[in-house]
């Protein structure tokens, strides 16, 4: 699955909890999830529960640890899905 592709999935999983509307329209891999997307520390604990449904992975503390920002969270999931 090339970066653009999970970068979208990654978009639609975040969608839900994110605070900020306009850093979601300026979505990049330099986004950071509470700094530019205001997306509580709670709320990312769901973020990594979704994303361990959607690719069908397990993400453990130390990985979720490293998703602050959308680059981070893509070379976890990339690091998750290379290991299956």
């Amino acid at each position: 699955m090339n970066n653009e592709k999970l970068l979208l999935k990654l978009k639609t999983i975040i969608t839900p909890y994110v605070q900020n509307e306009e850093g979601l329209n300026n979505l990049s891999e330099e986004t950071d999830f509470i700094q530019d997307l205001e997306i509580n520390s709670a709320n990312l604990v769901d973020v990594v529960l979704d994303v361990e449904d959607e690719f069908d992975i397990e993400i453990d503390n130390e990985s979720m640890e490293k998703m602050l920002t959308v680059k981070a969270s893509i070379e976890v999931i990339e690091g998750k899905l290379a290991a299956k």
